[in-house]
């Protein structure tokens, strides 16, 4: 009898996991059938007004009622900054598909300050494609035409892309063990040509030009290729280092271009960055000084990811049972 329980729920639970299979796949096929341009929204948060909640919250737990509703009189009398500072997120990856929130963020931000607000990018990317950091630099850059101050904040990583992006603040600041620099250029690639050869299969590519395709996965490269390809990365790292230069005028350029990358302490040394100091401190600081706002572009997920989701954790769960299952005792 109890086998037969047990068996019982082993074909719930199966049947279960079938279905929510089954439902992810029709999912991700409706999606990729009537594929819909992805919007989202910009969100505006207050951060002044969340630290002053804060305070009010501890003042609350540490003071008795008299010295708290003094303290309360005194925060109410206080004036509030006139100038702002607005900050925003950027986790680049790769690819740098992030640049695409950080041009709305951006944009909603021109929109509205003047030359005596500021700007904060708390930013976090070990790099990526070049043209990716690129458009993410260019988008900096726009905040620097309008003559409104930028300062980026470094916690952990800004290398090769990411610091692309970090030299065209006015200031860089960097916790103390945050990496910075790996100003270099890499590429790399497999190539199957010998495996293909092996296998007595044959791979044809065709171009027009000589140098088209200058290195291949699949195809045998030549030398003359190589050394295409070599001199096209040499030329990128000349670009790249050129625009650090232009944008951080007090830095050896020879000393820093070398592809390494330094720790916050070695990077202050260096004239890579400017101060010590996270983000948090940053902004504790300027709590004081400005009323302090985050702006941030949020994509809206589809029905199909939300759905999407909730069927993978129902998966998840599933498996996680049926691991957890024993016939026998």
């Amino acid at each position: 009898m109890e086998f037969l329980l047990e068996y019982g729920m082993f074909l719930a639970k199966t049947l279960t996991l079938v279905l929510a299979i089954g439902a992810v796949i029709v999912m991700v096929v409706v999606a990729s059938v009537k594929p819909k341009a992805r919007k989202g929204e910009l969100c505006f948060d207050d951060l002044s007004e969340e630290y002053q909640h804060l305070q009010a919250d501890l003042q609350q737990q540490l003071l008795d009622k008299k010295a708290y509703k003094q303290w309360q009189k005194q925060a109410e009398k206080a004036e509030k900054p006139q100038h702002r500072l607005f900050v925003i997120d950027f986790n680049g990856s790769m690819d740098a598909h992030e640049v695409d929130a950080l041009r709305e963020e951006v944009t909603a931000v021109l929109a509205v300050a003047s030359k005596e607000d500021a700007v904060l990018v708390r930013l976090e990317s070990g790099g990526g494609v070049v043209h990716g950091y690129g458009l993410g630099a260019s988008q900096l850059e726009r905040v620097r035409q309008k003559n409104i101050a930028l300062t980026v904040a470094v916690d952990k990583v800004a290398a090769s892309g990411g610091y692309m992006m970090a030299c065209i603040a006015d200031k860089i600041i960097a916790a103390p063990f945050a990496i910075l620099g790996s100003i270099g250029v890499i590429a790399q690639l497999p190539n199957f040509n010998k495996l293909l050869k092996k296998n007595h299969i044959e791979f044809e590519q065709f171009t027009a030009g000589e140098f088209k395709r200058t290195v291949t996965v699949f195809g045998e490269n030549t030398e003359k290729g190589r050394e295409k390809f070599q001199r096209e990365l040499e030329e990128t790292h000349v670009l790249f280092k050129h625009f650090v230069q232009r944008h951080r005028q007090q830095l050896d350029i020879d000393e820093v271009a070398t592809g390494e990358h330094w720790f916050g302490y070695q990077a202050l040394d260096l004239k890579l960055v400017d101060a010590l100091c996270t983000s948090d401190d940053y902004l504790i600081t300027q709590l004081a000084e400005r009323q302090v706002y985050k702006v941030q572009y949020r994509v809206r997920k589809s029905l199909a990811e939300k759905a999407g989701l909730t069927a993978a954790s129902i998966v998840k769960s599933s498996l996680q049972q049926l691991q957890q299952l024993t016939f026998w005792r």
